[in-house]
């Protein structure tokens, strides 16, 4: 009897745990399918928003007949020559011009074209835009910016995240106390965007102070030795990391301390307390527990965030990162390279959706991957 009830066991066990293989399998093609779906789409939508639903073809077809009339007057100006020869020279230069940047094609065909080698990360090259090197791959100039954005925006959200979460978690122990009155008081400062705190900064410190540099990521030309171009960059770093940090730190410690403030008052803890739990205990198990996925949430999408840049906040302290090139590409009418930043972007956050949904299933045991009863 006993060794038919250990194979009846057995079993059920083989079966729970092929019935768990078939749920994830099923769960992890269907969220595979909606995300590429939802890359597809957002992809698409930005390549027609870039290019204007095709008016920026306009826009460069009057801007190369305009380069190659002011080529042809400088070529002929000691050579004479005939009215009909020269309209013929100019409209065979814009042919060859408008073909090799693909204008000959109608918008709509070159339009999917663009999304196949999006998809793909065939990034392709740049219209206008080169990088230092002389490249226009669009992968080269984003791999050459992407390192001083990381810089500026890793020291800056990075330190900003950890130390809101911190000080929420001390202010809602000490709820009405002055410092959390303060923080409250202080939470519409996060009102006014970085880039007006770093034009005050511009002023106050470089230009008033002469504390520190304008603008630039290091000095020109920047110093030799290692230590001392490593200081050098930590001085330019302060005011643009600076403005990025004040401009959101109340707010932010604001709305993580009155997220786990929800959470320390709810029954559970109540109970906790009257149990006789010590205070961190109750914290750790029964207020921050049930807040970590969103803490992951967060952390997630201010990783994929580094990636992005602040735009105008880079573009205001001239920093070489890669918002400071989406806003000089936006402004040149370079559609590969807005297209380009968007596709990293886009990948990014699909992957870390993807795997949040299993990181919810370790840190919250009331999430079930792929659904289904227990």
């Amino acid at each position: 009897m006993a060794s038919d009830t250990n194979f009846e066991l057995s079993k059920l066990n083989k079966a729970a745990v092929s019935n768990t293989i078939k749920r994830l399998s099923k769960f992890m093609a269907l969220r595979v399918v909606m995300l590429f779906i939802t890359i597809v789409v957002g992809i698409y939508i930005t390549i027609l928003i870039a290019n204007m639903g095709g008016y920026v073809d306009t826009i460069m077809r009057n801007d190369i007949r305009e380069r190659v009339n002011m080529q042809v007057s400088a070529m002929t100006a000691n050579k004479p020559m005939s009215t009909e020869h020269r309209a013929d020279l100019v409209n065979r230069m814009i042919a060859l011009e408008e073909k090799r940047l693909g204008l000959n094609t109608p918008f709509v065909i070159r339009s999917f074209r663009y999304l196949a080698n999006a998809l793909t990360l065939n990034l392709g090259r740049a219209v206008h835009m080169v990088s230092d090197h002389g490249s226009r791959a669009v992968s080269n100039i984003i791999l050459e910016r992407l390192p001083a954005t990381l810089l500026l925006m890793g020291t800056s959200q990075l330190f900003l995240f950890i130390f809101s979460v911190f000080i929420a978690l001390v202010l809602s122990r000490a709820y009405g106390s002055f410092w959390d009155k303060l923080i409250i008081t202080l939470s519409p400062t996060s009102s006014a965007p970085p880039w007006f705190y770093g034009i005050f900064f511009i002023l106050l410190f470089a230009a008033v102070l002469k504390i520190l540099p304008f603008s630039g990521m290091v000095s020109a030309p920047p110093p030799k030795e290692t230590g001392a171009y490593i200081l050098d960059l930590l001085k330019h770093l302060i005011l643009p990391a600076g403005s990025l940090v004040i401009s959101s730190i109340a707010i932010s410690i604001y709305n993580w301390r009155t997220f786990f403030l929800i959470y320390s008052s709810e029954d559970y803890v109540d109970v906790a307390k009257a149990k006789g739990l010590n205070p961190r205990e109750i914290e750790r198990r029964y207020i921050l527990r049930p807040t970590l996925p969103t803490i992951v949430t967060n952390f997630a999408l201010l990783v994929i965030g580094l990636f992005t840049g602040a735009t105008i906040t880079e573009t205001i302290f001239l920093w070489p990162g890669l918002g400071r090139t989406i806003y000089r590409a936006v402004g040149l009418y370079d559609t590969p390279v807005i297209v380009g930043t968007t596709i990293i972007y886009a990948y990014l956050l699909a992957f870390t959706v993807f795997f949040l949904d299993f990181i919810y299933a370790i840190v919250d045991p009331r999430v079930k991957v792929g659904g289904g009863n227990s």
